[in-house]
């Protein structure tokens, strides 16, 4: 006998598990099928776990981009996390809402109710901030995510905002509140020393639910369609497969590339492709699997000396000593997340907001790659535009889920994400020569003093160049006049009924920073959608006061 559920949610990760959360709240009985397993393994609750997580098995997809000219032929590591958590479970804590312009713009291409006074309240819902000083018209208090200051500065770090700020950049604390531009340490989903992941936060305290069952190790292999209206989900554990029905909806929650390739395998995708496969259509909807966009980033590194860098608590008796502190107090090293300060800032002084996100940290990795140390001290700034406008596609190869898809983000094709890139080069290395930084800087590695010219800089970008980990935009949303789109404002899969998609791939134009707080607000307010719930009120944003700052030399301000 088929089992039968109100609501099918495939996907555990950032979105799936708030939906799990938010639908089970009530006597709906709901179903969630995860392809991987039970976020036991230890390195995902410690927060330095994320140098392993990257590259586990276990825990990770391990996907692949296709090699593109953009990358100097190179494949593309492109991690999504396969466990309870999803890519929340694997990812470096950064808790980044994004500028308000995004959801803005959101709203403008015909989204309703997606601009930033409608989407703030769905932020504040699920967070619980602790720090800080808002009065609440920014930050939730009561909500399960767990967000944090960092706790411990660096003397690395510090010299390099002060820096940063007497280059006119201003220090924000608060880059989730008033303002998003400026410098300061990250906000981080950690607390305590442990990981929080959207598992921790939403799935497990509702797991012992009587109205809610999610099955691990079940990889889906299609939708089940009556006609058009989906009706069921088949899914593939132990060797064998399994059908699981839904009475009222199913929602698709695997991310930026396992949604579109279900949706396809499925027979719901440009027609074309779905006939190379050998999958019958049930809709031509040529806009599956388009549209995918991912942050790129280049570093710029160098040698330090004078100040204390991770390269050498992370190796010999340092790093015995860091795995007894963490062991007994929860701190030290092992409880930093990758990324320990931010930069928010304009290419030009003439733009009115921020196109350049810049991330510090007091290390440095071989050859750039971002799971290895160097065996010297050193010191990072990696840099990206935040709206890139490269596009690219997640195509299946075959009807079956196992076979991993044609992953193409077009890394660097459109001319404005090379001139960005080249651009963040140049200023990353202006914030590592500041007089604050003098009588620590050594030498520059990466890219090397001999690389000055644009021509240079951006063959050395696309040759050593990486992902930020911020997949979305393969199932875009948008008004029923759009074409390129494949879900309404309401997040419903269009030509059919039944079914939904709710996580980053939905995210209709680049969002301009990390993607895992979006995907959990998306997830919030699809909820509210799903239930048949009025949206939570508007948000009243105030007025921010004109501030009196006197351009400097290098395009910033200073008050």
């Amino acid at each position: 006998m088929t089992d039968s559920f109100d609501y099918v949610i495939v996907g555990a990760g950032s979105a799936g598990s708030v939906l799990a959360n938010r639908l089970s709240a009530g006597d709906a009985t709901v179903c969630v099928l995860e392809a991987g397993g039970r976020d036991r393994h230890p390195f995902i609750h410690i927060p330095a776990g994320f140098m392993k997580t990257l590259t586990s098995p276990s825990v990770n997809w391990l996907y692949e981009t296709e090699p593109s000219t953009g990358t100097a032929g190179r494949s593309i590591p492109a991690p999504r996390g396969k466990t309870l958590g999803g890519s929340s479970s694997i990812n470096g804590h950064v808790y980044n809402r994004g500028q308000s312009m995004d959801f803005d713009s959101w709203a403008q291409m015909g989204n309703r109710g997606w601009g930033y006074a409608d989407v703030l309240p769905y932020f504040r819902r699920g967070e619980r901030r602790i720090g800080g000083s808002d009065d609440g018209t920014y930050h939730g208090t009561d909500g399960e995510l767990t967000v944090t200051d960092i706790d411990a500065t660096h003397p690395l770090c510090d010299a390099f905002v002060e820096g940063c700020v007497n280059m006119g950049i201003p220090y924000n604390p608060d880059y989730n509140g008033a303002t998003h531009e400026g410098v300061g340490y990250f906000q981080r989903t950690i607390h305590r020393g442990r990981r929080v992941s959207a598992a921790t936060s939403f799935l497990h305290p509702a797991m012992n639910r009587p109205n809610l069952e999610v099955r691990t190790r079940a990889q889906v292999e299609k939708i089940l369609f009556d006609g058009r209206r989906a009706v069921g989900v088949r899914y593939r554990k132990g060797g064998r497969s399994v059908e699981v029905r839904a009475r009222r909806e199913i929602v698709l929650s695997g991310g930026a590339i396992a949604s579109p390739q279900i949706l396809q395998v499925s027979g719901i995708g440009p027609a074309r492709l779905l006939g190379e496969i050998g999958v019958p259509v049930i809709h031509d909807l040529p806009a599956v699997g388009e549209n995918l966009s991912d942050h790129y980033l280049a570093r710029n590194a160098a040698r330090v000396h004078n100040a204390p860098s991770l390269n050498e608590r992370a190796r010999g008796l340092a790093l015995v000593s860091e795995v007894f502190t963490y062991a007994t107090r929860r701190t030290g090293l092992l409880a930093l997340s990758p990324s320990l300060v931010h930069v928010f800032w304009k290419s030009d002084p003439a733009l009115d907001k921020g196109d350049l996100q810049f991330i510090f940290t007091p290390a440095s990795y071989k050859d750039g790659r971002p799971a290895e140390l160097e065996t010297y001290p050193g010191m990072t700034i990696a840099s990206w535009p935040m709206r890139p406008q490269s596009r690219g596609y997640v195509r299946a190869k075959s009807s079956d889920t196992r076979d991993k898809p044609a992953i193409q983000p077009n890394y660097l094709d459109h001319e404005y994400d090379q001139r960005l890139t080249i651009a963040g080069l140049r200023l990353g290395r202006e914030m590592i020569r500041t007089p604050e930084m003098a009588s620590i800087f050594v030498e520059e590695t990466t890219p090397g003093e001999d690389v000055q010219s644009d021509d240079e800089l951006l063959h050395f970008a696309r040759t050593y160049g990486t992902t930020v980990f911020h997949l979305m935009g393969s199932c875009r949303m948008g008004p029923d006049s759009d074409p390129n789109c494949v879900v309404d404002d309401e997040l419903r899969v269009r030509g059919v009924e039944g079914l939904r998609v709710a996580d980053a791939s939905v995210i209709p134009a680049a969002h301009s920073t990390n993607t895992n707080a979006a995907t959990i607000m998306i997830a919030e307010k699809a909820s509210d959608m799903i239930l048949g719930k009025p949206p939570l009120p508007a948000a009243q944003i105030p007025k921010q006061a004109a501030q009196d700052r006197r351009p400097n030399t290098h395009g910033g301000t200073t008050t």
